[in-house]
């Protein structure tokens, strides 16, 4: 068998790692004319955590990355709604990591190669079309970089991985709309910054309306580490207004998004200097797709933010993709025949990955600082008195039950 992947984002490069670890052979083709570490900051929770250890890979992580201890959920004035511990510091058996896209990127992206080989990637190869028969598959991947001649390859299965506005799934589905915006702009940045509190906590001010994200994505150095940040505003109403074209990582300027950014509080910490100090902002819309009825057709199937873009709330993201990873890889080596596998990775992974994308957009575990606002928009003396301890829990922790990261803990006795 040879498996073809469309797309070297975390998605591909590490279904590419999972199918090498089963000896399959895989061939990677990126768009881009390179594979550069781009992007700012993402968590990746436990059980995907868990997946890449099965890959060696983490103490590659333990260099580039961040072991996150605490997370924080506050009101957009700054009062605690819910504190935890993360990771292995609540009784998982792996990290919860907090890390610069890019580099987890470049990580994956090096294993690739020292494991498959240099020329495990083709860059600056799109994919434009492609054939099947009851032998394989037959895709053509053109030239990105110069529009001149492009490729076609033989293989017995496609996988798209190419991302929210994917071209393998538009060819499956030329009559869907845009990416559903909910009228939420994010703008996100980061700098070498003092460190706050322990240097290894995150904290989520406010809620899907209006939030600050606030977290650590290296290891603090002389009391500095890089420190990643979020603005999210609902900025238009969606009804009515489509999100801006040709945005989903454009630069702006700090006077865009500093009066923003003033709208929140964080204990103990300078979120204007931080702003202010910040080189770089990128402004992305907050947005997602309706999930699919089915993402396999005969050969050809869809991965990560080809198959399920969600909302980035609960940090699941790219730890989704991760799990679509080992599901598929495990299907492709167990299965008898490649179709039948595909099959079976759709079935396990689709409805799991469409409760994620329907929770994300009420809010995910964040949704309790929602009903906290929306309770208490003065604010309150005791928390308690809004929401008890146990009706918090319950928002919180359905989330990590529904993610798929709950069953992961160790059972300790208490």
């Amino acid at each position: 068998m040879k498996v073809l992947i469309a797309g070297a984002g975390i998605g591909g490069l590490t279904t590419a790692l999972m199918l090498h670890a089963r000896g399959i052979p895989v061939q990677i083709y990126e768009t881009a004319a390179e594979v550069r570490e781009a992007g700012v900051g993402i968590n990746i929770l436990p059980h995907a955590i868990r997946e890449l250890e099965t890959l060696g890979l983490l103490p590659a992580l333990d260099v580039v990355g961040l072991r996150t201890r605490r997370l924080t959920y506050y009101t957009r004035s700054g009062q605690e709604v819910w504190s935890e511990l993360r990771g292995t510091y609540a009784g998982h058996e792996v990290p919860q990591f907090s890390i610069h896209r890019g580099r987890l990127q470049h990580l994956l992206y090096k294993a690739v190669l020292d494991r498959l080989g240099p020329k495990a990637v083709q860059t600056g190869r799109r994919l434009g079309g492609f054939v099947q028969d009851d032998k394989g598959i037959t895709a053509h991947f053109a030239n990105s970089i110069d529009g001149s001649k492009g490729i076609t390859v033989r293989g017995d299965v496609l996988i798209c991985c190419d991302g929210i506005h994917s071209a393998g799934r538009k060819v499956f589905y030329p009559n869907e709309k845009s990416p559903s915006w909910n009228g939420v702009m994010m703008w996100r940045g980061a700098v070498d910054w003092p460190a706050w509190q322990d240097g290894e906590s995150m904290a989520i001010g406010g809620g899907l309306g209006g939030k600050f994200v606030l977290y650590p994505i290296t290891q603090a150095k002389d009391g500095r580490q890089l420190m990643n940040w979020v603005v999210n505003v609902r900025v238009k109403d969606p009804a009515v207004s489509p999100p801006p074209a040709n945005n989903w990582s454009r630069k702006v300027s700090l006077a865009l998004v500093l009066p923003h950014a003033l709208r929140f509080n964080v204990p103990d910490f300078d979120i204007e200097g931080l702003v202010r100090a910040t080189p770089t902002i990128f402004e992305y819309p907050m947005a997602d797709r309706d999930p699919l009825p089915r993402w396999t057709f005969g050969r050809i199937t869809l991965l990560g933010d080809a198959a399920h873009p969600m909302y980035p709330v609960g940090s699941n993201g790219a730890s989704q993709a991760i799990l679509d990873a080992r599901c598929l890889a495990d299907n492709l080596a167990q299965g008898e025949h490649p179709r039948a596998a595909l099959w079976a990775y759709e079935k396990s992974r689709l409805p799991k990955t469409a409760k994620v994308v329907m929770n994300n957009r009420d809010g995910g575990p964040e949704g309790v600082i929602d009903e906290v606002e929306k309770l208490a928009p003065a604010g309150f003396s005791d928390i308690n008195d809004v929401m008890t301890y146990h009706e918090r829990e319950a928002r919180v922790k359905g989330y990590a039950a529904t993610a798929g990261f709950k069953d992961v803990r160790i059972d300790r006795a208490p």
